[in-house]
């Protein structure tokens, strides 16, 4: 999709000046380090990008071709921050899963904001124990009752915002992705079955169901 632009780089490069020709708001860009190890080009393509017009670049620390696999490599993320002729915002992408990493990035790499995406999916709360982290140097991990209420704020705002069948469509994979779940035993069955639910009462009832096999297995031992 988008990414295959950063195998024609030209043609990359007119369809952004003509976005930011086109429109009154503020356009940015999120791409990779380059297509494969051997096209690295991010510092010289943000360069140019920010010549087209952009306000912002948000840079994932892989190529196009490891996909999600590997480790992101923020150095290059970094070379950006200082190299002088970038003048606008640089946000780092790239393995962020805990307050921790987020406030290591801002600290080691001098971004000027991080992305998250992966790490939020089935997690929402991710982004308010990053602002903790960052505002007082720690963060209060949530309960899992609070934990679940946002699941079903969740599930509820993206049913809101488009209809029913679409907008559990939308949210029953992110759900079913939970770190929640992770070591349920036998948990298989119940993620299959919310990766097909496709009303609000089956939604809800299985994500009951979940939420007392999480809680059981929480329960200390006696």
């Amino acid at each position: 999709a988008g990414a295959g632009m950063l195998r024609d780089i030209p043609k990359m490069l007119e369809i952004t000046r003509e976005v930011v020709k086109a429109v009154n708001l503020p356009v940015t860009v999120k791409t990779r380090l380059g297509w494969d190890h051997n096209q690295k080009i991010i510092v010289e393509l943000a360069e140019q990008l920010q010549d087209c017009g952009i306000q912002a670049i948000t840079v994932h620390g892989r190529t196009r071709s490891q996909m999600y696999t590997g480790q992101a490599d923020w150095t290059l993320i970094k070379a950006l921050k200082d190299d002088p002729r970038m003048e606008i915002p640089i946000i780092g992408n790239g393995d962020i899963t805990t307050p921790e990493q987020a406030v290591d990035a801002f600290d080691r790499f001098c971004v000027d904001g991080v992305m998250i995406g992966r790490a939020s999916f089935g997690a929402p709360w991710i982004f308010r124990d990053v602002r903790q982290m960052i505002d007082t140097g720690t963060y209060s991990p949530r309960s899992l009752g609070e934990k679940f209420a946002l699941l079903l704020r969740q599930i509820r705002e993206s049913v809101e915002r488009i209809d029913e069948y679409r907008g559990i469509l939308h949210i029953r994979r992110h759900l079913a992705s939970s770190p929640l779940f992770k070591g349920i035993p036998n948990f298989r069955e119940t993620r299959i079955r919310m990766l097909r639910a496709d009303t609000l009462a089956e939604l809800y009832d299985i994500l009951e169901e979940a939420r007392q096999r999480v809680a059981e297995n929480s329960a200390p031992a006696e």
